[in-house]
């Protein structure tokens, strides 16, 4: 009797095991991510706290967890703290909105007109590769260091990421999607509005986000480098008085702020584009 075909043989069955972050998701639910993400922080603090308290590093280096917290509270308290942070927070929505504003109508006629990206884009790609810093000795030559400077740097690091995802957005729309509008002769409002923008919607969110993180990033760097306010200014006012507990702290806000404000904008993601999850 001749073998079996290779073709014909019938595949042995196999046990499929969840994945131990299926099972950490089952157990604890919806908070899965976070609680997976805490070992991490909390060993590094641990760390932290045995290398102040065995003197492994001096305090003049590495200030212990006590003394970082102790000056967190003291500048809350003063005020300081809540100040400095008002001024970077609303600079950097001044700056984030005209970047998404910037960006988006960028985008969209990029990703609407052929035309236009032909003779836009090249200029675009080159624009976008020089970084923050590559343009701070040009502006402050040309409109000095106070606000309008650090907005301008805040709304170009959000302009690139928006731009760029909403083009790609657009453009990446399924056809299909068109020639069913056409089929239902929407007009061209009804076939932007109806399909166009919807579909192209998560890309674009996705590209407010990375905007608004490259923002933040921009307005830390601005301010370390040309303000007397500021997070930024706290983080430079620290090193220069040798400071480090300061130092920690305002790197810390940053942090969380930064975090926080990126969680906002995937809370208003899952409302905008709660039709996702419903199967539609």
């Amino acid at each position: 009797m001749s073998a079996q075909p290779a073709a014909l043989a019938v595949p042995a069955p196999t046990l499929e095991l969840p994945s131990q972050r299926s099972a950490y998701a089952a157990f604890f639910g919806r908070s899965a991510s976070f609680w997976l993400a805490l070992p991490f922080p909390l060993g590094l603090l641990l760390l932290w706290w045995v290398a102040a308290q065995q003197g492994w590093v001096a305090p003049q280096v590495l200030p212990s967890p006590q003394s970082v917290l102790a000056t967190f509270i003291d500048l809350l308290q003063s005020g300081e703290l809540f100040d400095n942070l008002k001024i970077s927070f609303l600079r950097v929505l001044l700056g984030f909105g005209v970047g998404v504003a910037g960006g988006l109508l960028l985008g969209v006629a990029m990703g609407l007109s052929p035309l236009f990206k032909d003779y836009t884009y090249p200029f675009f790609k080159a624009f976008s590769q020089v970084p923050v810093l590559g343009w701070l000795p040009l502006l402050m030559l040309l409109v000095g260091i106070d606000e309008a400077l650090k907005i301008i740097l805040i709304a170009k690091a959000a302009l690139v990421p928006i731009a760029v995802n909403t083009y790609k957005g657009i453009e990446n729309v399924p056809a299909r999607y068109v020639e069913v509008a056409r089929v239902l002769r929407f007009s061209r409002w009804q076939l932007l509005w109806r399909v166009v923008f919807p579909a192209a919607l998560p890309p674009i969110w996705n590209g407010v986000r990375y905007g608004f993180t490259h923002a933040w990033l921009a307005l830390v760097v601005v301010e370390l480098l040309a303000s007397s306010e500021g997070l930024g200014y706290m983080i430079v006012f620290g090193r220069q008085l040798f400071q480090l507990d300061v130092v920690i702290a305002a790197v810390a806000v940053v942090g969380v702020v930064g975090y926080l404000g990126d969680q906002v904008l995937a809370r208003i993601e899952m409302i905008l584009l709660g039709w996702r999850r419903s199967g539609f």
